[in-house]
């Protein structure tokens, strides 16, 4: 008997064990290793625990990190931008900044947990 056999119609590749029998080589896509941020080690936690069918899904089909990746740059740029609108509308600029640096830093601070807060809800706990 052959060692290693390719079958044509599921275009598998097979290995001959120990007891005779022919198993697939079985093997999960390569996905890169990359920093996927905050948000997206919070989404994966909340997939893994809540959504483990999706979680499966995507890991088992290299698009893991991907996905993770594409929640975490949304999630930073869209707290970004609400923390610039609402620094904008409330008048907290450099000129504030440079006048009363403690309640700027108090501001910016509230704005990136309310804008936090709103993300979460909105794309990492789907």
């Amino acid at each position: 008997m052959e060692k290693h056999i390719y079958d044509d119609k599921n275009g598998l590749h097979y290995t001959l064990a120990e007891d005779s029998m022919y198993y697939p080589d079985l093997a999960l896509p390569q996905e890169e290793d990359v920093w996927v941020g905050k948000y997206g080690l919070l989404c994966e936690a909340y997939l893994r625990e809540h959504r483990n069918s999706l979680y499966m899904s995507l890991y088992l089909s290299g698009k893991l990190n991907k996905h993770l990746l594409e929640i975490n740059e949304q999630a930073q740029t869209q707290i970004d931008k609400m923390v610039a609108h609402w620094a904008k509308l409330n008048g907290c600029d450099e000129k504030f900044k440079a006048t009363n640096q403690t309640a700027w830093v108090a501001r910016m601070n509230n704005y990136k947990m309310m804008a936090e807060e709103l993300i979460m809800k909105k794309n990492i706990y789907i």
